[in-house]
């Protein structure tokens, strides 16, 4: 979470939604798994537990109206008008976004919007940064050698230091060389112990096919989440980030339907080049939504909205979402050196 995202959290806590509601501005929230238990929260970090995600959804209900991602255009074109406007979004693709979050939702009638990696889709692989999360926490001790990091990776007792920092060093590889190291970690497993890892957080799963055009068929907006969930930075290739941007949309039309909007995958600053939202927008998308705070406005670079990632316990949500408009400068001084 960025540090401007932290100061809004902490005064959210003691601002009356009352006092900042008129403030209000359309804007696009998220999150991403919804697990009925948190087995390991270190490794689980996308997941918000079921009774918490209630009501947040439920409080999303009652404060503000989320609309259809459909309806982005009249909230671009006229914020004014949607003070109360927000449009809620998944991302990745968790089979539980299916089995969990879609009956919330449905028994609420929110719209909601799933981006998917679809990669992931197609052939079950789990995310990257959860298995980094996997080996730091779980595989044996010892010293490991990863490919492409300068320095030795040495598992002792106290792990808890190591995840965020090798998870950035690994993040800023282009993605050829960060799969190589991922495959390297997950080597680091005896088999019969991975596979029992894999089962026990089964919330790591993704959602085949059938089930994310079962959700289509529920009412749900399925727009892209790039191929492989990896961020579309400067040092991944020309091609790959075209490949990031086109393939994904070829592959719902395909097997779901036309697929309009795009969300980058971690989608902050340095996780987005400018070669990346050309090829986004090259590739045909509506617009597309960084994961940078603010609200929804005309004046902004349509293939870099902003949204909010919504905690895994919001306190406050009439407050905080009204007070969003204050990343907006930051926000646009970044679509600016984006822009060139």
């Amino acid at each position: 979470m960025s540090r401007l995202g932290q100061i809004a959290r902490g005064l959210g806590r003691f601002v009356p939604a009352d006092f900042v509601r008129p403030l209000g501005r359309p804007a696009a929230v998220f999150f991403h798994g919804v697990e009925r238990e948190t087995l390991d929260a270190r490794v689980q970090e996308n997941h918000h537990e079921l009774d918490a995600f209630r009501a947040i959804a439920e409080t999303l209900k009652a404060e503000f109206d989320v609309l259809p991602l459909s309806m982005i255009d009249d909230a671009l074109k006229a914020p004014e008008r949607h003070k109360r406007t927000v449009f809620l979004m998944s991302d990745d693709g968790y089979a539980n976004t299916c089995e969990i979050a879609a009956d919330v939702l449905a028994g609420l009638s929110l719209p909601w919007t799933l981006f998917v990696s679809t990669h992931h889709i197609e052939t079950g692989a789990r995310n990257p940064i959860f298995l980094i999360l996997l080996f730091v926490h779980y595989a044996p001790a010892g010293t490991y050698r990863v490919p492409h990091l300068t320095q030795p990776v040495v598992l002792a007792s106290d792990r808890e230091a190591l995840a965020e920092p090798l998870v950035w060093k690994v993040r800023g590889l282009d993605m050829t060389r960060a799969q190589e190291a991922v495959d390297a970690m997950v080597s680091a497993f005896d088999p019969a112990i991975l596979s029992s890892l894999l089962a026990k957080f089964s919330s790591e799963r993704f959602l085949n096919w059938d089930q994310v055009r079962a959700l289509a068929a529920r009412g749900v907006e399925i727009g892209a989440h790039a191929h492989r969930h990896w961020p579309m930075h400067e040092n991944q290739t020309g091609d790959m980030l075209r490949e990031q941007a086109a393939r994904p949309r070829e592959l719902i039309a395909r097997e779901v339907g036309p697929c309009r909007y795009f969300s980058y995958p971690f989608g902050n600053k340095g996780d987005v080049s400018r070669e990346a939202w050309q090829a986004v927008r090259n590739a045909g998308y509506d617009c597309a939504f960084s994961t940078l705070s603010g609200c929804l406005d005309r004046a902004q670079n349509r293939f870099l909205l902003p949204r909010f990632a919504i905690g895994k316990r919001e306190r406050n949500l009439a407050a905080l979402i009204p007070m969003l408009r204050s990343g907006n400068p930051r926000l646009l001084r970044w679509q600016r050196e984006l822009a060139g």
